[in-house]
């Protein structure tokens, strides 16, 4: 399975190499670039957040024998959601933010559920739809703000016998940015202005929240290796997308730890840096001129083990 769902994925190094290759030359960057983003519009950047490709979906659903039911937990707006309900029959789009949901866009196969922390184990299983009921859990660039023996408990519960867990997420500090600025395209693999502003914000960051700068490698995982993205051993991707210069200050607002500091009363994105933004994006219409992103991604995978589904009795 590994073999065939990576073949699927943009290979990291390549598609560095490659399109870095392409930024010498400005006119070639824009269309070639844009024609592999093409079929991504602008519009589906939802709030400020990166999009997945379509063959990152349907490796996700290669990894499940079932395709009734799916679980997506800390939907947040619902974009993995919407790309999962084209593989499952049901999707269950769960949060614990009412604000977060009432962003969500509808879609005829996705329910989403609020589910505060108050919320019992019991009440929880049953609006899933009862024990070994799910055929996929996935959770997208939010599992760092989990309660993990709560929430694994739950998985070993709720998960079929042969169904599978998935979580991804993108990195907060090594995301690949390429910009055109007025002497021509830039690569920065570590963008300093976008570290400044995730520098200033650290300290706003939640108690509970787990750091994910190592990319998932020391993140736990207690599930049966799948065969690509076990624990300790996370399968990496590129996440390409494009931004208008309001939808990347909408995803510099969304960022956690910028949010936290803001709900603190602290604006780290300042109009001054974001003057200073503004002057590395370039002297095109920054408002109407998207430019091409690419963000580091990582991914853990993982099915029950044995000694799980005998005591669930399964």
């Amino acid at each position: 399975m590994a073999e065939e769902t990576t073949d699927l994925l943009i290979n990291e190094s390549e598609l560095v190499e490659e399109t870095s290759d392409a930024l010498v030359d400005e006119s070639e960057m824009s269309e070639e670039f844009y024609d592999f983003l093409s079929d991504r519009p602008v519009a589906e950047y939802w709030d400020g957040r990166p999009t997945y490709l379509q063959e990152w979906y349907s490796m996700v659903a290669n990894f499940s024998t079932g395709h009734s039911r799916a679980w997506d937990v800390g939907t947040g707006n619902g974009i993995a959601a919407h790309g999962i309900a084209e593989f499952y029959d049901e999707v269950i789009a769960t949060d614990i933010s009412e604000v977060e949901l009432e962003k969500a866009r509808p879609h005829p196969i996705v329910t989403y559920m609020h589910t505060p922390p108050s919320m019992s184990d019991e009440e929880l299983i049953s609006k899933l739809g009862g024990e070994a009921s799910l055929d996929v859990i996935t959770v997208a660039q939010a599992i760092q703000y989990f309660d993990l023996p709560r929430f694994y408990s739950m998985v070993n519960r709720v998960l079929k016998p042969d169904g599978v867990i998935i979580v991804w997420g993108y990195n907060n500090k090594k995301s690949e940015f390429f910009f055109n600025g007025e002497s021509g395209p830039k690569f920065f693999p570590q963008d300093l202005l976008w570290e400044r502003l995730l520098e200033s914000a650290l300290p706003y960051r939640g108690p509970n929240v787990r750091d994910i700068s190592d990319e998932y490698k020391t993140l736990p995982l207690p599930f049966e290796d799948v065969g690509i993205g076990g624990e300790g051993d996370p399968f990496n991707l590129i996440i390409p997308t494009r931004l208008t210069f309001e939808g990347f200050l909408e995803m510099a607002r969304a960022w956690p730890d910028v949010a936290a500091a803001k709900d603190q009363g602290v604006d780290v994105l300042s109009e001054e840096l974001i003057e200073e933004f503004r002057a590395d994006w370039g002297d095109r219409p920054v408002d109407l001129i998207p430019r091409p992103f690419l963000f580091k991604g990582f991914m853990l995978a993982g099915a029950l083990k044995k000694e799980s589904m005998n005591v669930n009795g399964s």
